[in-house]
């Protein structure tokens, strides 16, 4: 199995192929509108505006686990999103990322990551860097900012350029 045969559920309800991103590099992330790492949001969309044209996509998934600090529908969601930090990557619908009811996507991503391979996710605003064929490069914490790991975006996008 690879991460391009997982569909995951855009706001409008439309399922859509991760296939679709084949070729970019992605960064997953699980968001919230009501944490301490919410401002993480603007510097994802300062990272997304810096290198979208360069075949790298960001893929926000609300997730309301953990304190319930995302429980507004995702039209709500949504719109907290890009009022607030003019967030202009593209957001998905809300998912659960731990527990019986783990989305599928997150399943694989905790199973097959090689930074903490079945560690759960513990916090909002974890995020994983996806390469260009699509392997799973690295998995960061909810402390690591956006900016702090910018490098290894650039690494990646380059890789994916030179293919």
């Amino acid at each position: 199995m690879s991460i391009y045969d997982i569909q995951v559920k855009k706001m409008n309800g439309e399922l859509k192929a991760l296939k679709e991103y084949a070729g970019k590099t992605i960064l997953i992330v699980n968001t919230a509108s009501k944490c301490g790492f919410t401002n993480q949001f603007d510097g994802l969309e300062v990272l997304y505006k810096k290198y979208k044209d360069q075949d790298f996509a960001i893929l926000g998934f609300p997730c309301n686990q953990f304190l319930r600090q995302d429980p507004g529908s995702d039209k709500d969601i949504l719109e907290f999103c890009t009022l607030n930090f003019g967030v202009t990557f593209e957001m998905f619908s809300k998912i659960s990322v731990k527990g019986k009811e783990i989305d599928p996507l997150y399943d694989y991503l905790v199973k097959n990551n090689p930074t903490s391979p079945g560690k759960k996710i513990k916090w909002n605003f974890e995020k994983f860097l996806i390469s260009a064929d699509g392997e799973i490069v690295k998995r960061y914490t909810s402390k690591d900012k956006p900016e702090d790991f910018e490098s290894d975006i650039v690494k990646e996008i380059e890789k994916g350029t030179t293919k």
